[in-house]
């Protein structure tokens, strides 16, 4: 298991003593000569096995789980690293690193490990700033995966444009075969690039297409090529999810309707719109980190106004929308935060603030950034909370038959980040079990 060990917080002390401008005037070099030292003392395991990176803003984590899951109903022996943790055969474990990406000499050990164990494939979810400091360095990717683009760490990459820059090294180092959301307005940034073998999905175009699509909170259905599939897992976003990992299979050698009980017998995936409680009242958490995830949660929880909602017979008909909401500090995306508070304030009918990881950030200053999205004739719907534990429970105190409470932005993570780079066991599905 990996776990944030005395060197990582070692590490983190010096950097925080080394000015920015010379620490990034090193930084390529520091970056690069750790990448491949690592692969080197490891002898690139990766040449041995078929390495799939998925990239994109949302829906990485989910994807890399179903692709896991449908190479395995194929016959294939599968290792992956995500933000929902590690796997390798039959054995798997927690990321308790607060990096989705491990650093180099950590994720060529795993490669190593999945190697010694007879993997045939990796799967690996792929950070934009995991590309962008070189981390890839040393790994050979036989398959690239785009879910999607939207802004994200603009200000740890200094722009939209580096954001992309960096995903497109995934696809510019891979040149075998790609796998692209064709519906993503900026697919061609991604599609255009040279690899040997190319696959395009959607819902609206593409190779892998859905048709015959039903969308429920907790469950989605659909067809492709005459399989149905209906998969445990809610909301449309995760249609896209699944059309990514049959693409990926059907590259692969698997077929639809050998995938088909893959998905069908998933279990819930962890911190993705994981439903805690479905009735008297429903609890879910999602790790919804950008302002389009939240808003497309909140949609499949609570479907626009006017609009039909489809329920199942196991669910009350719908009524208010709670939330349970915060940003992350350490002077990340704080342009997210109004945008966050805007959203909330749209779709949920009460809002409980609160903590999520605020770094060496002010807490309150982090929710006074989110409530400035809210209009003024709605800030009666708000109540602060910082303590996070405190505020589930709020939250969760406050649900009536029909009601859906939603604990967003922490997902399946293990630990809250605090101040001088402290960290503590969390799990937001273990306090809303214990909130009810």
């Amino acid at each position: 298991m990996f776990r944030e060990g005395l060197l990582d917080k070692l590490l983190y002390k010096i950097k925080r003593l080394i000015p920015k401008r010379v620490f990034d005037f090193f930084a390529p070099a520091y970056h690069w000569l750790l990448a491949w030292g690592a692969a080197i003392i490891y002898r690139f395991p990766s040449h041995s096995m078929k390495v799939i990176g998925v990239t994109g803003t949302k829906g990485k984590s989910t994807t890399v789980f179903l692709i896991s899951k449908i190479l395995e109903a194929g016959g294939h022996k599968v290792a992956a690293i995500g933000s929902l943790g590690y796997k390798i055969g039959d054995r798997e474990w927690p990321n308790t690193l607060k990096m989705t990406m491990p650093g180099r000499f950590r994720i060529q050990k795993f490669l190593a490990q999945a190697k010694r164990a007879g993997c045939e494939f990796v799967v690996l979810e792929v950070t934009s700033e995991g590309l962008a400091q070189g981390r890839h360095n040393g790994i050979r990717f036989d398959c690239a995966v785009f879910t999607n683009l939207h802004p994200e760490h603009i200000e740890s990459h200094g722009s939209l444009e580096n954001y992309i820059s960096a995903k497109q090294k995934l696809f510019l180092i891979s040149d075998n075969t790609h796998v692209i959301n064709a519906d993503d307005p900026r697919a061609n940034l991604f599609g255009d690039l040279p690899a040997k073998r190319k696959i395009f999905y959607g819902l609206h175009a593409g190779e892998m297409m859905a048709t015959n699509i039903k969308v429920q909170p907790d469950s989605i259905e659909f067809s492709a090529y005459g399989t149905q599939f209906a998969v445990p897992i809610g909301g449309e976003f995760n249609v896209y999810n699944c059309l990514a990992a049959l693409a990926v299979g059907a590259m692969y050698g698997v077929d639809l309707p050998t995938a088909r009980p893959a998905l069908q017998n998933i279990p819930e995936v962890a911190g993705r719109m994981q439903f805690i409680q479905k009735s008297p009242f429903a609890v879910v958490v999602d790790y919804a980190h950008t302002p389009d995830s939240l808003e497309a949660v909140y949609k499949a929880l609570k479907p626009e106004q006017g609009k039909p909602v489809q329920q199942d017979e196991a669910r009350p008909s719908a009524g208010r929308l709670i939330c349970v909401l915060g940003a992350a500090g350490g002077g990340r995306d704080t342009w997210k935060r109004p945008k966050f508070g805007a959203i909330a304030a749209q779709y949920c009918d009460k809002i409980v603030l609160a903590d999520e990881d605020p770094w060496d950030e002010n807490q309150e200053e982090i929710l006074n950034q989110i409530e400035a999205g809210i209009p003024e004739d709605k800030k009666s719907k708000v109540e602060r909370i910082l303590d996070r534990r405190q505020a589930i429970r709020r939250a969760v105190s406050l649900a009536q038959p029909g009601d859906t409470v939603v604990i967003t932005g922490k997902g399946s993570e293990v630990s809250l980040a605090l101040a001088n780079g402290k960290k503590i066991p969390w799990s937001d599905a273990k306090e809303a079990r214990e909130a009810l």
